[in-house]
């Protein structure tokens, strides 16, 4: 055998535990598998590394897409997978990837808990603006080269804390992602079970079978809402959600109760839609692609987005805490805070982050799919 060969094989046999110390570094756990704070032992270099373990034995088909999409993709805004570990004593995978120490679920939480004790810290308008920009910028990625996301939510966007990429949004988990090159896929594959609904569009809700990338725009439109307000904005008890039918009559009610109910005329296609005959209203079809949203007169404004979300101010959000190996993690169990205020609408228009500017979500317009900011 080649000696550059069995070098070669060798390296690719190398043991995750031979390389790095992770051990009581667990940062996450959800269904996917879990997450670890990592070092090199050897002293390389000082990066810190987040370990993914996939869940299970052997490669998962939703392994497989993850680990054959981020091959190609290659942004700033995208995070960037350095190498995938194949354990041959126990048949685990591994996958390497450079450590974010902040997410929009922490990021939204540190907010949100800032309110619950009276002592309200707002989101920066600089900031909100950079992270829509960016989170924008990285699915317009994504979207041109016929990849849809499926999963967006605040717990997938990473941001990263010191160092060279300070504040640089990295949009994770590509377990979900689709190609969507024409003719368009049916979404017979899509697994209700781990998509958080509060972030699902209508159309997904109603059963429609097949997607494009309008479910990714209707996502972010929901993450700036929350960013905006720390609250979801098509909040639903998880609870009370059947996870084995994709029609969700609660959630679908929530989301009309925000926007209202447009004329009939604005969505015709909802007719078509398996669920369509359960429902007495209609909602809006147009959407706008990422491309057209970055082009927004929003971006142009001062504040102007920067790289660095933070804008080069000390960073506030506290570092993730380890978690016991028995320990769940917060953003896989079920959410039970009581529903939000029907008025919720009424607070976006009120909301004192908006500096002056006014949350319209009680009409469909064109940003966002029904969300915008204006004068």
């Amino acid at each position: 055998m080649d000696y550059d060969f069995k070098t070669k094989l060798a390296a690719e046999r190398e043991k995750v535990e031979d390389l790095f110390e992770y051990e009581g570094c667990k940062v996450g756990r959800g269904t996917y598998g879990h997450v670890y704070k990592a070092k090199r032992k050897d002293g390389e270099d000082e990066k810190e590394y987040a370990l993914k373990q996939i869940e299970g034995t052997g490669i998962s088909m939703s392994a497989c897409r993850e680990i054959a999409l981020l091959r190609e993709l290659k942004h700033p805004n995208v995070i960037a997978l350095q190498k995938v570990f194949l354990s041959h004593s126990d048949r685990k995978v591994w996958l390497l990837f450079d450590y974010a120490e902040h997410d929009l679920w922490h990021i939204i939480k540190f907010h949100r808990a800032s309110k619950a004790n009276k002592k309200p810290i707002q989101l920066p308008r600089g900031m909100v603006k950079s992270l829509l920009y960016q989170i924008l910028d990285g699915i317009h990625y994504l979207h041109a080269n016929w990849v849809l996301h499926r999963d967006l939510k605040p717990a997938n966007i990473l941001v990263m804390g010191e160092g060279s990429e300070r504040g640089r949004v990295k949009i994770a988990d590509m377990g979900f992602a689709r190609l969507f090159n024409s003719p368009l896929k049916p979404l017979a594959d899509l697994d209700p079970v781990v998509v958080t609904f509060w972030y699902r569009a209508p159309e997904l809700l109603l059963g429609a079978r097949h997607y494009t990338k309008a479910i990714d725009i209707w996502a972010i439109g929901c993450i700036f809402a929350e960013l905006l307000t720390s609250e979801p904005i098509f909040h639903c008890r998880q609870e009370d959600i059947k996870t084995s039918n994709p029609f969700h009559h609660d959630q679908l009610d929530r989301i009309f109760s925000v926007m209202g109910f447009p004329a009939d005329k604005d969505w015709e296609d909802i007719r078509k839609m398996p669920e369509f005959p359960t429902l007495q209203k209609d909602f809006r079809r147009t959407t706008i692609t990422s491309e057209q949203a970055l082009q927004d007169p929003y971006f142009l404004e001062d504040p102007l987005p920067t790289s660095d979300v933070f804008a080069g101010c000390q960073i506030p959000y506290p570092k993730r805490e380890f978690l016991n190996e028995d320990e769940p993690d917060e953003k896989t169990e079920k959410v039970n805070r009581g529903e939000i205020r029907p008025l919720i609408a009424h607070q976006l228009n009120k909301d004192e982050n908006s500096e002056g500017k006014t949350l319209k979500c009680v009409r469909w317009l064109p940003l966002v799919h029904g969300i915008q900011v204006d004068e």
